[in-house]
């Protein structure tokens, strides 16, 4: 092996191993401003006719920061918060997407839900902001009445997992 090659690859390895993995501490190192330590996350609005879908999403909203982040999180945005995170459902809603061809019942849905959120600090500054969060479930609709299951609610507590998991770690990440 030449010198020279010899010297490429020792700097190449040197930068590789130097670099970091770009990993990052959830929580303690984010896109937000340094001085958001409080999130106010009051209930989210609803222009659906689903009921408790704005519930379902909040709760899970605020879960999911006090799970994966160091930021205090209360409900009032008039309290001493650095960042309010205000959220929409703009529309929910349940669909079948397969029928029994015996019984020509549903056999299973798809249940949608559209979410605007916006996060903005004390002076009102936007922070991060999506017009749209779009996020689907499937479930299955039990055929036997004796053994019914209602499964629309868990895919919903599903659908609000997901959200929430996404809305924060885009919020960190500042996608």
């Amino acid at each position: 092996m030449s010198a020279s090659l010899a010297r490429s690859l020792a700097a190449l390895l040197i930068v590789f191993f130097s670099s970091g993995c770009g990993y990052r501490t959830v929580g303690h190192s984010s896109a937000l401003a340094p001085d958001v330590h409080t999130i106010a996350i009051p209930e989210f609005a609803s222009q659906s006719r689903e009921f408790r879908v704005e519930q379902l999403l909040t709760d899970a909203v605020i879960r999911e920061f006090n799970t994966r982040t160091q930021f205090k999180v209360v409900n009032n945005p008039h309290e001493d918060a650095d960042a309010v995170l205000k959220g929409t459902v703009l529309s929910a809603s349940s669909t079948p997407l397969a029928y029994d061809s015996q019984t020509g019942r549903a056999a299973s849905a798809l249940v949608t839900v559209s979410v605007q959120v916006t996060l903005t600090n004390r002076q009102g500054k936007i922070l991060f902001q999506n017009p749209s969060y779009l996020f689907h479930d499937q479930y299955e609709i039990s055929r036997d009445v004796s053994t019914f299951f209602q499964e629309e609610s868990p895919a919903m507590d599903r659908l609000s997992r997901d959200f929430a998991h996404t809305l924060v770690a885009n919020i960190l990440e500042a996608y």
